[in-house]
């Protein structure tokens, strides 16, 4: 789960990472108020899950509040890269002498955590990491070990901080740390991290993921979640315990297991390209059961997005026998009745495949067909689409 700007700054506040003042709005009255009583200079800011805010307009700076209410007119309801303005901060404004970067985030790739940080900040880390690689340094995080003051010292200079600076940043550093550990995140990030002109350093910019694994363990998480962002369909998955995601397509894909999913979406990816660019329309792992409810609450999802043209179901029997899969398609079918309409292309294999492909045939439902083949099952459920 992403936060909101606003979200991470109070985060940070609460694990004593420096930050600026700063007071959430819905209206521009709102703002006007905020920038009133957090007196002389402020920014406001638009609080959308993207970057890019500042290139786009919803970043303003106010040096009164008439200023402000001025810029909240401006950003509320803009469209940043998809995401509709609702809410802003208006943060306490600051006299910038330097701009720096830091981040830790989960390195999947090498199975631990790596911090990222640059003496140059303020800037997307992405030209940066292309354009001058050498200015972001890359330092492995022993997961264990975390950021001691030692290791926090070692980020700081090997991002090229000067020595002066290190007693400052180090400590920051320290505690953005403890966000990542004590509130199970998989990236927190300041950009950017600044010197002020009067000589602290504060987090001008916070970005923090958490990990929705962990969620059991942080009851506290669901009220940070944006009810208007989930997806209605993504929102119905998640009341059956079933792992859904959204995706933009009109092949609507059921597996049991998230690798033969994930292989799923690929063949009908390669399959659509010979009808007319048809792509999966969702991810949705079953898992090891397959029954009758548990087949029926993904269909509903699937069949109730309106992008889906035809429905590949894609199971391999081992723990859950095929024949108890078949059991489930027919169930699931007479369940939802009406609510069935679209094409079904079903593909079997593994334990008792013989009797699950028997009792299909056997049902004779006129939306289901039946393929041997992972390849040609995908290829059908693309025609399908198309059609």
């Amino acid at each position: 789960m992403d936060l909101f700007e606003y979200q991470a700054r109070d985060l940070f506040e609460h694990y004593g990472v420096p930050v600026l003042a700063g007071i959430v709005a819905d209206t521009p009255e709102e703002v006007r108020a905020a920038a009133e009583r957090l007196g002389g200079t402020v920014v406001v800011k638009a609080q959308v899950k993207t970057g890019g805010r500042g290139k786009a307009g919803g970043v303003k700076v106010a040096r009164s509040a008439d200023e402000a209410e001025a810029a909240a007119k401006s950003i509320l309801g803009l469209d940043i890269k998809g995401h509709v303005v609702k809410r802003v901060m208006v943060a306490a404004g600051a006299r910038i002498d330097r701009e720096f970067y830091i981040s830790i985030l989960l390195d999947r790739a090498n199975r631990s955590y790596l911090s990222l940080a640059s003496y140059e900040g303020g800037m997307e880390i992405e030209e940066l990491a292309v354009e001058r690689p050498e200015a972001l340094a890359r330092v492995e995080v022993d997961p264990i070990e975390g950021v001691t003051t030692e290791k926090a010292e070692a980020i700081a200079r090997a991002a090229r901080f000067p020595e002066e600076l290190i007693g400052k940043v180090a400590p920051v550093f320290e505690r953005l740390w403890q966000v990542y550990r004590d509130e199970d995140a998989t990236l927190v990030e300041v950009n950017p991290l600044v010197l002020t002109e009067s000589g602290e350093v504060i987090a001008l910019d916070g970005k923090v993921t958490l990990d929705d694994n962990a969620a059991f363990r942080h009851p506290e998480h669901a009220a940070l979640a944006d009810a208007g962002d989930v997806d209605p369909l993504e929102a119905k998955a998640k009341e059956h315990d079933l792992n859904y995601v959204k995706l933009d397509g009109q092949v609507g894909v059921i597996g049991n297991g998230a690798g033969l999913v994930m292989s799923t979406l690929d063949v009908v990816s390669y399959a659509g390209e010979r009808h007319g660019g048809v792509k999966p329309a969702n991810f949705l792992d079953i898992g090891g059961g397959a029954s009758a409810e548990v087949m029926a609450a993904g269909l509903d999802v699937i069949l109730n997005d309106p992008q889906v043209k035809s429905v590949f179901v894609n199971v391999f029997g081992g723990i859950t026998a095929c024949d108890a899969v078949a059991n489930g398609i027919v169930g699931a079918l007479a369940t939802l009745g009406a609510e069935a309409d679209k094409p079904l292309v079903v593909r079997l294999d593994g334990n008792n495949v013989e009797e699950g492909r028997r009792i299909l045939a056997e049902a004779a439902h006129p939306l289901v067909t039946v393929v041997d083949t992972m390849d040609a099952a995908a290829e059908k459920a693309a025609e399908l689409a198309a059609a």
